[in-house]
């Protein structure tokens, strides 16, 4: 693992599938990488659905902090790995079985020796806004 950027690292996650364990069961995955910018799709459905029966707001918030957390992982050096340090979510639009496919796109803004700052956006296939983060997130030596 120290051997390989985080570039490679991602780019490795995306040609094993692009699917992390969380998103097996929240049927998400990665789907592009490059330096500094991640996506991932999903399916919304009702294994999410909130007790007033839409999709949790929680799904888009995992796609969101995923999309940011891999666009920082991109641009990481072989040493180091990193953790979301903060999270802003803005809501513009509910999701329900009838969504259908969704794309959370991030990108980093700045990267500074300890802190990343990333934005993301969660749109529909015909791409209107569902929702859209910043993030902070922290840099870490292992």
């Amino acid at each position: 693992m120290h051997d390989q950027t985080g570039l490679e690292r991602v780019r490795a996650l995306l040609a094993a599938g692009g699917r992390p364990p969380i998103g097996e069961r929240l049927e998400f995955a990665l789907v592009e990488v490059e330096l500094g910018r991640a996506v991932f799709e999903g399916i919304p459905g009702r294994f999410a659905y909130n007790p007033i029966g839409s999709v949790h707001g929680g799904y888009a918030a995992t796609l969101l902090d995923s999309a940011c957390g891999i666009a920082t992982a991109s641009r990481l050096e072989a040493d180091e790995s990193f953790t979301t340090l903060e999270l802003k979510v803005a809501y513009h639009r509910s999701m329900d079985e009838e969504t259908g496919p969704v794309r959370a796109e991030g990108t980093v803004l700045t990267m500074g020796r300890r802190v990343a700052y990333c934005e993301a956006k969660l749109t529909d296939m015909e791409g209107r806004l569902i929702a859209s983060a910043s993030s902070t997130l922290l840099r870490i030596r292992t």
